[in-house]
C-alpha cells in the first residue's frame, strides 16, 4: 500500500537515502530541509534513481515552518501516513567545556525538533486513527559514550519520549512509534561533528585533552575497515522495513555492531514490546 511519508533533514546523507528509497518503494514522499538552496544532492540522487520527490522547506527549530509543511501536505494529499524524524546534529565536548548555548542548540535540534514535528502530525494521525512516527535515534540513545554526554542526553530524551507515547497512544489510537538506532553512518555527520568542535574552540588544553585525543584517534581508526560504520542505504533499508511493517518495533538497531554495543540493555526486550505491555498493564489496566 502506498503511503504519504514526510521526511525531515533530507539535504544530505541518510535523509537523502530515506527519501529516495521510500519513493522507489512506491510511496509519495515529501522531503524537507531547512535550507532549500542545499537540495542539489537530493535532486541528483532522485534523478539517478528515476523517482519524483516533493521538496518542502521545514526547519525543525521553527514551529511555524513545521506547521506550514504539514499543512501543505495535508492540503494536497489529505493525509500523512508516516513522519520520519531524521534531522539531527552531533556534538563532541565535555560538559565543563560546553557553553549553555551549545547545550541548548544540541537539545533543540535533536530532541525539541523531534517533539515539534511529532506534535504537528499528531492531530491528523488521531483523526485518521492511524499513523507512524519513525525517529532516527542512535545507539547513543541507549549507551552513554565519551564526550558525547550532551548528544546522548538528547537521544536518551528522544527514546523516552517515543517509548512513553507508545505506551498509551498506540493502544488507544493505532498510531505507532519507532526509534531506529544506528551506530556510525558513513555520511557527513561525523566530519561535521569534528568541524563543529573546531569552530567552538577546538581541543582545549586542559585535563580532558589526552582523553579527548584518545577518543578522536580511536574514532578515526574505527572508520577504517570497521564494522561500526554503515552506508546510508543500509540504515535506510531498516527504516523502510519499519515503515512497511504491519506491527513495527518500538526500537530497532541497524547493525550487528549496534546490537552488540547495546545488548546489555536490550537483550531481554530487543524491540521494546515487552516493556510496552508491562507499562500498559501497570498504569492503564
Amino acid at each position: 500500500m502506498s503511503k504519504v511519508i514526510l521526511v525531515t533533514g533530507t539535504s544530505t546523507g541518510l535523509g537523502v537515502s530515506i527519501a529516495v528509497q521510500a519513493a522507489q518503494a512506491g510511496h509519495t514522499v515529501y522531503a524537507t530541509m531547512r535550507n532549500l538552496k542545499k537540495r542539489d544532492t537530493l535532486d541528483a540522487a532522485a534523478a539517478e534513481a528515476g523517482v519524483a520527490l516533493n521538496v518542502l522547506h521545514l526547519d525543525v527549530q521553527d514551529s511555524a515552518s513545521i506547521d506550514a509543511a504539514v499543512d501543505a501536505v495535508i492540503a494536497k494529499e489529505g493525509r500523512i501516513d508516516v513522519l520520519v524524524n531524521n534531522a539531527g546534529a552531533g556534538f563532541v565536548r565535555s560538559t565543563e567545556q560546553a557553553s549553555e548555548e551549545d547545550v541548548q542548540w544540541v537539545m533543540d535540534v535533536n530532541f525539541m525538533g523531534v517533539m515539534r514535528c511529532t506534535k504537528a502530525v499528531m492531530p491528523h494521525f488521531r483523526q485518521q486513527r492511524a499513523g507512524h512516527v519513525v525517529t532516527v535515534s542512535s545507539v547513543g540513545g541507549l549507551v552513554g559514550q565519551p564526550f558525547n554526554e550532551i548528544y546522548c542526553a538528547a537521544k536518551f530524551a528522544v527514546e523516552g519520549y517515543m517509548e512513553a507515547m507508545a505506551s498509551y497512544i498506540t493502544p488507544s489510537f493505532g498510531i505507532n512509534f519507532t526509534c531506529v538506532e544506528p551506530g556510525g553512518i558513513s555520511t557527513e555527520f561525523a566530519p561535521n561533528v569534528m568541524k563543529q568542535l573546531e569552530e567552538t574552540g577546538g581541543m582545549l588544553d586542559d585535563e580532558y585533552l589526552p582523553i579527548l585525543q584518545k577518543y578522536v584517534g580511536g574514532s578515526q581508526n574505527r572508520q577504517d575497515g570497521s564494522d561500526i560504520y554503515q552506508t546510508p542505504d543500509e540504515v535506510s533499508a531498516v527504516v523502510m522495513k519499519c515503515v512497511e511493517a504491519e506491527d513495527p518495533p518500538i526500537r530497532v538497531r541497524t547493525s550487528v555492531w549496534a546490537e552488540d554495543l547495546t545488548s546489555l540493555k536490550t537483550s531481554l526486550d530487543p524491540d521494546g514490546k515487552k516493556t510496552q505491555s508491562k507499562v500498559i498493564a501497570q498504569f492503564l489496566s
